[in-house]
């Protein structure tokens, strides 16, 4: 389960996904319903009720077709140094999911090794949609330094091996890695590769080593739509090298998506690139509504060719679709999976 499950709340995500799902489970988020279903566009207040920001005249789409939003700018009268992002809400909102996970476990209605998933967006994917781009490398460190304090308000709270946290490396990583256009995050792809690296190290080093770590690789769906086709698992292949090598504490998975067209060996040939360590799953989001079973084991018999070993999942959460499609996607899940 990635993430996103657009059902009335948590309570009914975590009932109706465990029992669809039940023992091939290993976590499952709390859906991000509510105000949260549209991904990232919840956390707008931390950028319109900041004294430091004011609304621009920038109208920002992160593809040709995806939803516009207004960036905000410096006021006149601040500058960068004067910026602080106080409560994110991340850890305020996992203490109310799980004292649902956990009375749903207690009940026997989930099972007892399934943990509950949190989910973080790093800095880069946030102030990419709602800041103006002269402020991303200035003001990427001091967001990144209000999610830790979430990590640390979410550790000291909740119960170590009852949870997960996953991070949600979104296409403000894969588009920029992909188009090697020089940006905030570097000047060429060699260059983001790495610092893209050290930011999600820092954050992942915050994470306590007995609260499971996961990251989920995506290429956006902003109406149903990737910023960028990728080209192949190359880029996604990179990243994950890179946080194998610089990561100390363990990675337990590593999600990357699958286009639904893309049931082809040269898409998925980099994963013979892939250098995992051996405690960290790697998870392939080639299940798809769109084409059922019979196009998810397509995608699946290509993948079994190019990798041993590997759980499955939908390219990018369940999230910005009918909840009437919900039971059939997790039926899709159960029979795929077998």
């Amino acid at each position: 389960m990635i993430g996103s499950v657009p059902l009335a709340d948590a309570r009914t995500v975590f009932a109706t996904v465990s029992a669809a799902l039940g023992a091939r489970l290993k976590r499952i988020p709390d859906g991000e319903t509510g105000e949260r279903s549209d991904w990232i566009t919840w956390l707008e207040p931390a950028f319109a009720d900041n004294p430091a920001f004011e609304k621009s005249d920038e109208l920002f789409r992160i593809h040709a077709t995806g939803t516009a939003r207004i960036r905000y700018r410096l006021k006149a009268d601040q500058s960068v140094r004067d910026v602080t992002f106080g409560n994110l809400f991340y850890a305020d909102i996992a203490r109310q999911s799980y004292a649902e996970f956990a009375a749903l476990k207690r009940d026997g209605k989930i099972a007892p090794h399934v943990r509950f998933q949190i989910d973080l967006v790093p800095a880069h994917s946030v102030i990419w949609l709602f800041l103006q781009d002269d402020l991303h490398r200035p003001l990427d460190p001091v967001y990144n330094e209000a999610l830790k304090r979430e990590i640390d308000k979410i550790a000291r709270t909740l119960p170590h091996d009852q949870i997960a946290i996953q991070f949600d490396v979104a296409s403000a990583v894969f588009a920029r890695l992909q188009r090697n256009e020089p940006n905030a995050y570097g000047a060429n792809r060699g260059e983001m590769l790495s610092n893209f690296s050290a930011i999600l190290t820092d954050l992942a080093e915050r994470v306590p080593t007995d609260i499971e770590l996961m990251f989920h690789f995506c290429y956006g769906d902003s109406n149903h739509k990737h910023v960028v086709e990728p080209a192949d698992m190359g880029d996604m292949a990179a990243v994950a090298n890179r946080l194998s090598a610089d990561i100390k504490r363990p990675i337990n998975l590593i999600h990357m998506p699958v286009p639904r067209e893309r049931a082809d060996d040269p898409y998925f040939a980099p994963l013979a690139r892939l250098r995992l360590r051996p405690e960290t799953e790697l998870c392939l989001g080639l299940v798809h509504y769109t084409d059922g079973v019979a196009g998810t084991r397509k995608r699946l018999t290509v993948a079994e060719r190019h990798a041993a070993h590997f759980s499955i999942a939908t390219e990018c959460g369940f999230g910005r679709r009918d909840p009437a499609t919900i039971p059939e996607l997790l039926r899709i899940h159960a029979e795929v999976a077998g």
